[in-house]
């Protein structure tokens, strides 16, 4: 894998001829948002194809991955714009690239909302270990409330991804509910009530796992949450089920704040199967203009947690977005509005900007002008997404959890499966 950083004045087809590919190998890899306007500092993922195979009467992925001995999934990651069910005869089906061999295996997890475009869900789901659903919310009776999960919850199996449901606080009104927390928290027939409908639940669905989302929990609730978490977890693991907790993005031990004062990186570390450190939202839509996910924070949580959780049960949370913000910032009037890392190319694309690189913060952004106001973007390409995976072999991680899969990023996934092998759950 080589990351190419175009410069003025290269197009798809001389960047082609550099390295030897055609024109077209980029574009079903990438997927630049306009191949005949490339912007200046765009990233592109250069594979070079080491062993090709020509599509045949009668040949199906399953089969062309028989032949080599490799699985259905290893097909379609190689080559994301083939679908499963549309191979044309004469179609080249790219079996493996050069210099791109990984030995570590990690688990890989995305979220979802029910409502994601499934043409993207299926180009999606051959890098991921696990689906996770987002959410499930619970009465004050401890009923749940339920999204509508059943047809991702089959598309996941039809690709051997494990379909992972998530118990949240959250209200219809979008916030967490503490209140709500609490009640559960205080009372052990609530608690036993939730979870015997969630075990419920994910038995007749066929989930493999639960992920527990709980924020803005008051600190008084600190060891009940643990409690809560253990115990559940216990009552999981005897169905062959395991539990995955989300933490808020913590430095210290007593690191001061609502989100992070019941979030117990030992207790809970230990209470659940998987732990999700949550490391994004530095930038995020009220907030000053930076990068979401700036490396030298994300490594600070990564460094803290792996003290309190053994490293082979963390995954690093990585976003698949960036934010745009208009200039000047003002404290609690700026609100940015979220894109995509596609829409930021285009938005670059666009308004004739030069996209630039934070090398402390390893991060791309630029700046522009719309109607004589100042803009930022920040967003991920590449360079950021390798310079952050690259933390998982330094802290020996268990994976990555991706927020949210909802929001189109071919890049991500291709220095993804360039550098790792994707963990099948069973």
């Amino acid at each position: 894998m080589t990351i190419h950083i175009v410069t003025k004045g290269e197009t798809i087809s001389s960047i082609a001829a550099m390295y030897g590919i055609s024109p077209q190998d980029i574009i079903d890899t990438n997927f630049p948002p306009d191949p005949n306007a490339l912007v200046p500092g765009q990233t592109l993922v250069i594979l070079q194809p080491e062993i090709v195979h020509t599509v045949m009467q009668g040949d199906t992925v399953g089969s062309i991955a028989r032949q080599y001995g490799i699985s259905t999934a290893s097909i379609l990651r190689n080559n994301p714009s083939v679908m499963p069910n549309s191979l044309q005869i004469g179609q080249r089906i790219v079996i493996a690239y050069k210099d791109t061999a990984p030995t570590t295996e990690i688990a890989v997890n995305g979220y979802t909302y029910p409502n994601i475009d499934r043409q993207l869900l299926r180009r999606t789901l051959p890098y991921l270990s696990f689906l996770t659903i987002f959410t499930y919310g619970f009465t004050e009776e401890g009923q749940l409330i339920t999204p509508d999960d059943e047809e991702l919850i089959a598309i996941a199996y039809e690709y051997g991804v494990a379909p992972v449901m998530l118990i949240s606080t959250l209200t219809a009104e979008g916030t967490f509910s503490n209140e709500l927390a609490a009640l559960l928290l205080s009372d052990t027939d609530i608690q036993n009530a939730l979870t015997d409908n969630i075990i419920n639940n994910m038995e007749e669905k066929g989930y493999k796992a639960l992920d527990i989302d709980f924020e803005y929990i008051p600190a008084e609730y600190r060891e009940a949450y643990i409690d809560f978490v253990s115990n559940i977890t216990q009552r999981l693991n005897q169905r062959g089920y395991f539990s995955l907790v989300a933490l808020a993005p913590k430095t210290s031990a007593d690191q001061p704040g609502l989100l992070y004062e019941s979030h117990d990186y030992f207790g809970l570390g230990r209470a659940a199967d998987l732990a999700l450190l949550m490391t994004y939202e530095w930038g995020y839509t009220y907030g000053p203009p930076m990068p979401v996910s700036p490396l030298p924070n994300v490594e600070q949580v990564i460094s803290f947690g792996v003290t309190q959780i053994p490293s082979q049960k963390v995954l690093m949370g990585m976003p698949l977005y960036g934010y745009d913000w208009r200039l000047p910032y003002v404290r609690g009037k700026s609100k940015a509005v979220s894109l995509s890392p596609q829409q930021a190319i285009a938005l670059a694309s666009d308004t004739g900007s030069d996209i630039q690189y934070d090398t402390e913060l390893s991060a791309p952004f630029f700046n522009y002008n719309e109607e004589g106001n100042e803009h930022i973007v920040w967003f991920e390409d590449a360079n950021s997404v390798e310079a952050k995976l690259e933390l998982i072999n330094k802290y020996k991680l268990a994976g990555v959890s991706f927020w949210n899969i909802t929001r189109d990023f071919p890049q991500n996934w291709l220095v993804l499966n360039s550098l790792f092998r994707i963990a099948v759950i069973s």
